[in-house]
């Protein structure tokens, strides 16, 4: 794993940054967000680097990660949106559902709705702990 560097004050979903390829990142724990308990990393952990479009500029967060099983293709047809209820998460922070590979389901969380909640100031973004 790489070092990790705590940031005092920052919002607990993005408390610490790292370097990555020479560029300070935001490092997010997306289990912060979706009211799960945090765990700590083990041999499986890794960090995911994603590249999103936050209010048309392009921004890399750092994905901490419990396991990465593989990297998928997944096509819109295989997706379906998030039930009323029934759900374990907020229904704003999941962008679909998607069938993968018979009867797996995969959970897409909406990282935009997340990270642009966070960088308006969104009090409930920010308190997420």
């Amino acid at each position: 794993m790489m070092p990790e560097t705590m940031v005092p004050g920052a919002p607990p979903l993005v408390a610490h940054v790292l370097n990555f390829r020479g560029r300070i990142i935001p490092l997010a724990d997306l289990r912060l967000a979706f009211g799960m308990p945090v765990t700590g990393a083990t041999l499986d952990s890794r960090i995911v680097v994603i590249e999103l479009d936050l209010d048309g500029e392009a921004t890399l967060i750092g994905l901490r990660t419990d396991k990465v099983h593989e990297v998928a293709t997944f096509h819109a047809n295989t997706s379906e949106d998030a039930p009323v209820v029934g759900l374990r998460w907020r229904r704003d922070l999941v962008r679909a559902l998607i069938r993968h590979e018979g009867d797996d389901i995969v959970v897409l969380p909406d990282l935009e709705a997340i990270f642009l909640n966070l960088a308006h100031g969104d009090a409930a973004a920010r308190s997420i702990h």
